[in-house]
């Protein structure tokens, strides 16, 4: 599966920012899908999962409350909803997928996933 991360942009601090993820070549619902974020200088962090169904989502701590991850399988698209958006969210955000993991907890570390898109850069500014 081919993976494209779109969306990206510059927002103010406290705003808002829709990410997606389309997914082309296969169908998304085979896989659990992910979204990572890589500040400048720092690793690769993850982000939140949400299940092949869409019906379970984890996130990290440094998220929760406020960002939301949807996905919507007949358009094979993964979205990633971002509010009161901080100067530390500045980052290249990326999805990926997973074939074989099906544990939206288990599934938070990069090596357990397979397939990535190439990167869409949020920056949170005043």
């Amino acid at each position: 599966v081919q993976l494209q991360a779109s969306g990206g942009g510059l927002v103010q601090i406290g705003g808002s920012l829709r990410l997606s993820c389309a997914a082309s070549g296969r169908t998304l619902s085979n896989y659990l899908m992910g979204w990572f974020r890589q500040a400048p200088g720092k690793e690769r962090e993850f982000v939140g999962s949400i299940s092949r169904s869409g019906g379970s989502t984890y996130y990290a701590d440094s998220v929760k409350g406020r960002f939301t991850i949807s996905r919507d399988n007949a358009k094979n698209t993964v979205y990633l909803q971002m509010n009161s958006l901080k100067p530390e969210d500045t980052a290249v955000y990326y999805c990926a997928a997973s074939t074989l993991y099906s544990s939206v907890v288990v599934a938070t570390t990069r090596a357990r996933y397979d397939h990535w898109g190439q990167g869409t850069l949020v920056t949170v500014s005043s």
